[in-house]
């Protein structure tokens, strides 16, 4: 399994790139642009090797329409060929374990060793709404709850609850039980499981179960040198890998002019200001975030966020990322290019594979 984790670099680029999808929807634009953006960007990743293409869990946010992670991925599996494709992350305290299992093994069957199933504890969303996802007030994401789902999540994966275990005649399908019916055959491929974290305990936890591991640096900057660190630290060598892997979100958006990068970053940051005062909607245009006056603690807040967005011409978003990876020695580099606009976006990280010199290009 080890071979469907580890990427291979392109060109110049010192670890494999690749992508983070919010499927952001800007304010005049609608869920279905945002959509038809992904299927453009997806399709611009797998031709520019960027190693694999992922989506993240949200809920009740305007600006983010990837709610449904398995049904984004099943789509894109339709108009991509090669790339990976997989959840950064879903978030597993919001399902049933066997309902994941279900949908991850659909997706394995639809796009065979090109599934990826990155997993999260946080509920993706506010208590209000995590409370009604779950049909219940009593939420809980502590060391307890997690480790078990996960272990019952990989035991549905691979089909080997025990000998007297509740759910010893519980399959997922599609699965490995299929293989062992009357004329079954199976894939070989199972989607392999990495832990996703903003902190140290996703971190401790992918370590000692010898699991790879992503890290959300774009929202939690402070924490990625030491949540590898204790990644590292904690590894076992495990069926899986025999050495620590470790990705790392990157918030990244290279234009071809520097004060280009400046305007769209900000209107990101406006909308990030707005989700973090609880008003939040979709993206605003540089325009709306070059009219709006923001206060001084807005100002601040922005200075500190922006401070993570690596934000440029290509040359300096790539010098910027080489800098986060020598800083952190991270094995892969995920970008997220946030903007306004899909075509801004797409242009991104045609600039970033251009610096680095990846394959494919025009």
């Amino acid at each position: 399994m080890a071979n469907e984790i580890r990427g291979e670099a392109h060109g110049t680029a010192p670890v494999p790139l690749s992508v983070l999808d919010l499927v952001t929807v800007g304010a005049g634009r609608t869920a279905t642009d945002a959509l038809r953006t992904s299927v453009a960007m997806s399709r611009i990743a797998e031709a520019r090797g960027y190693h694999r293409y992922w989506v993240a869990e949200h809920h009740s946010m305007p600006g983010v329409a990837s709610s449904s992670p398995a049904v984004i991925l099943a789509h894109l599996a339709a108009h991509t060929e090669r790339i990976r494709l997989g959840s950064g992350g879903v978030m597993l305290p919001n399902h049933a374990p066997l309902v994941i299992a279900e949908q991850f093994g659909t997706l394995e069957a639809m796009a065979p060793g090109r599934i990826d199933l990155g997993l999260g504890r946080a509920p993706g969303t506010d208590g209000a709404t995590a409370a009604a996802l779950r049909r219940t007030d009593h939420l809980n994401e502590g060391a307890d709850d997690f480790p078990q789902q996960l272990a019952e999540l990989t035991r549905f994966l691979d089909d080997d609850f025990p000998d007297g275990h509740p759910y010893r005649r519980i399959h997922a399908v599609p699965g490995p039980v299929q293989a062992t019916s009357p004329g079954g055959v199976q894939s070989p491929h199972r989607p392999p499981i990495w832990l996703l974290g903003s902190s140290g305990f996703s971190a401790r936890l992918a370590g000692m179960l010898g699991l790879p591991f992503a890290f959300a640096h774009h929202f939690s900057a402070q924490n990625t040198v030491p949540a590898l660190d204790l990644y590292r630290e904690s590894f076992r060598p495990s069926s899986v890998l025999d050495a620590p892997y470790a990705l790392i979100g990157v918030a990244a958006l290279a234009t071809d002019e520097e004060r280009e990068a400046r305007r769209q970053v900000r209107a990101a940051a406006l909308n990030m200001v707005r989700l973090r005062t609880g008003r939040p909607g979709l993206v605003p245009t540089p325009e709306e975030a070059e009219a709006y006056e923001f206060s001084p603690m807005e100002e601040e807040f922005i200075a500190s966020w922006t401070a993570n967005v690596i934000h440029g011409t290509p040359d300096e978003v790539r010098s910027g990322l080489d800098d986060l990876r020598k800083r952190t020695d991270a094995d892969e580099l995920m970008i997220t290019s946030n903007a306004h606009s899909g075509d801004v976006r797409l242009r991104s990280y045609e600039l970033i594979a251009d610096a680095y010199g990846l394959p494919g290009a025009a």
